[in-house]
């Protein structure tokens, strides 16, 4: 029964099996490197910024991480 309770929960989360590295290329893609520098004021955006150091980074910042999938769910929402 908490099995069911918990899929539920998850039908409700539009972030539920998106995956960061698809969240970043995808944000990458709609709006570059400079763009996304300028949405969200972080250094792995702006100083020779890669995905894979993003990643490392967004992984491990909460705060920043949150910043970049409410951008993403905004931007799907377009």
């Amino acid at each position: 029964m908490k099995y069911r309770i918990d899929m539920n929960k998850q039908a409700n989360n539009p972030l539920h099996g998106v995956k960061l590295v698809d969240i970043l290329e995808y944000l990458v893609s709609e709006y570059s490197w400079e763009e996304l520098g300028t949405r969200i004021n972080i250094q792995c955006f702006k100083n020779d910024p890669s995905v894979k150091s993003s990643l490392k980074f967004l992984r491990r910042t909460p705060w920043a991480r949150e910043k970049v999938e409410k951008l993403y769910l905004k931007s799907i929402k377009r």
